[in-house]
């Protein structure tokens, strides 16, 4: 079996309204149309080739959320998602720009990346990270990214 990547993530969310906007306003990923067959409420959205599903928990048993994360949240130790950017600082200004707290970062990991994490309206943790330019060029050959 081959794998190619991670299409989609979803998440359940209790306010989608709310989601909606933290995904497209604040993180910036654009909303991409779901299928008219679809009978349950939800979004799409685009970042990249990848796509992050959103799904009511009006409509579904699954819980929302992870609970806390605890001293997790700081590091990073914990369930996330991670979305690599180019420009770190513009993120935290953005970040800033709407109220939203980073919980934890910046830190540099040690291998060439600096990490921030925050929560999302549900709890999610949310991670932005940027390579430095030099080792972008150097990232094929190291492999893939582990946290």
């Amino acid at each position: 079996m081959a794998i190619k990547g991670i299409q989609h993530c979803a998440l359940v969310v209790n306010d989608l309204e709310k989601s909606c906007w933290f995904y497209e306003t604040v993180v910036g990923l654009e909303p991409v149309p779901r299928p008219h067959t679809f009978t349950f409420t939800g979004a799409w959205f685009r970042g990249g080739i990848s796509e992050l599903h959103l799904i009511s928990a009006n409509d579904t048993t699954a819980p929302v959320g992870i609970g806390d994360p605890g001293a997790g949240k700081v590091t990073g130790l914990a369930t996330h998602l991670a979305f690599e950017v180019t420009d770190l600082a513009e993120v935290q200004a953005r970040l800033a720009h709407h109220g939203v707290e980073i919980v934890g970062g910046p830190v540099a990991r040690g291998d060439g990346f600096v990490q921030i994490w925050l929560l999302d309206p549900d709890g999610y943790m949310v991670e932005f990270f940027q390579w430095s330019q030099a080792d972008q060029q150097n990232a094929a050959e190291r492999g893939p990214i582990r946290n």
